[in-house]
């Protein structure tokens, strides 16, 4: 099994789940308070706490790892990137929570929005960042004893 199409596909799994968020975010701060589309962003940052922490336990525990045999750099950056991503997300948990108390505040709506807009972005930079410099670097010097490792590492 190529760990790295499994990684990309995940990848590509959270940017639709992003999509939704940012637009049913966009809704809100547009239309004001609507059920449909605070079920849509709790729906997705159900998909971003369970689907990618796992995500993120697999690159950390099976393909930072090996890497970091040969390089640190880099994956000392994506480490950091994922906390910044937790931390964002309690950020928008919490944002989420003030709109569920005070459906009518503008307030609370623009920080929804603007707690959804940040996550996404610090999200899809990321992802941009581990398909287009970390994966393709790994994959060039990496054996295919070492992506077997990798890929049972993940599993």
């Amino acid at each position: 099994m190529d760990p790295f199409a499994e990684l990309l596909q995940e990848h590509n799994d959270m940017l639709l789940q992003l999509k939704k968020l940012n637009e049913a975010a966009r809704l809100f701060s547009v239309n004001g308070y609507s059920a449909r589309n605070l079920k849509q962003i709790v729906s997705a940052m159900k998909f971003i706490e369970e689907e990618v922490r796992v995500h993120n336990r697999k690159e950390e525990k099976a393909l930072f790892l090996v890497l970091e045999r040969y390089v640190d750099g880099p994956t000392h950056i994506m480490r950091n990137e994922h906390k910044k991503l937790y931390a964002r997300f309690l950020k928008l948990e919490s944002a989420v929570e003030r709109v569920k108390k005070h459906k009518d505040s503008f307030s609370a709506i623009k920080n929804l929005r603007t707690s959804a807009q940040q996550i996404v972005q610090l999200f899809v930079n990321h992802i941009h960042k581990e398909n287009h410099i970390l994966f393709p670097l790994a994959q060039r010097f990496l054996s295919r004893e070492i992506l077997r490792e990798i890929a049972k590492r993940m599993h």
